[in-house]
């Protein structure tokens, strides 16, 4: 199967609101960033990657380290806070020739570059979804507010592990053309593809806690191998 070239696309802010300077900060010893960029240069089919930053430390950093193209983010991208995704894809990608892309964040460090294939390869080989999303599948017993089962019969008690599952969008990968991208104005077209990612690699860093966590569960893989497919 052949495969066209894909660009990694991440944005990348100084400042933080719930993990401070989180981006730049010390995570097993290197800058929390250059773990997702370390994944995006290992990947076999990721041919470009670019960074959308509105800090110059980070676009230094990232620079001197990685083989990168820095977008410092423009004026009116600075303070959008609704749909704030999609707007800086739209204008990332209007600056580059290429057809498909694939945006991570840089506060997923646990995500393999394996999975990054493994997760593009089946984009490719899918001919009935227009883009793919990474999902974290759950097989918990999940209420709506008014105390009905969301993906079971409370009166029907069967085992977890039986349960249909629940996909959480984790924010670890997302694939699309530019020509569905600007069809929709969204990274998740019509028809998307969900990619189940254990719930090891999709670790996301929005809190403090999260930081914690996945500092030792990376420092355990480094220590021990890649305990996400074990």
């Amino acid at each position: 199967m052949d495969i066209p070239k894909i660009t990694g696309l991440i944005f990348m802010k100084y400042h933080s609101e719930r993990v401070p300077r989180k981006n730049v900060r010390k995570f097993c010893g290197k800058p929390l960033f250059h773990w997702i960029l370390t994944s995006l240069e290992e990947s076999e089919y990721v041919s470009e990657i670019i960074i959308n930053t509105d800090s110059e430390v980070i676009a230094d950093k990232a620079s001197n380290n990685f083989d990168v193209k820095i977008h410092m983010r423009p004026e009116y991208l600075l303070d959008i806070e609704s749909n704030e995704a999609n707007q800086i894809i739209d204008y990332d990608i209007s600056k580059v020739d290429g057809e498909y892309f694939l945006q991570t964040h840089s506060t997923n460090p646990v995500l393999e570059s394996s999975t990054i294939d493994k997760a593009i390869k089946n984009y490719f080989k899918s001919e009935d979804h227009d883009s793919l999303m990474s999902v974290t599948p759950h097989k918990k017993r999940y209420y709506w507010p008014n105390g009905e089962g969301i993906n079971h019969d409370r009166n029907e008690l069967i085992k977890t592990q039986n349960l249909a599952p629940i996909y959480e969008e984790n924010s670890c990968i997302y694939i699309f053309s530019k020509s569905v991208f600007n069809k929709n104005k969204n990274r998740i077209g019509n028809n998307p593809l969900l990619y189940p990612i254990n719930n090891i690699e999709s670790i996301d860093i929005d809190e403090e806690s999260d930081f914690l966590i996945a500092e030792s569960i990376k420092k355990y893989m480094l220590e021990n191998g890649n305990i996400s497919s074990k």
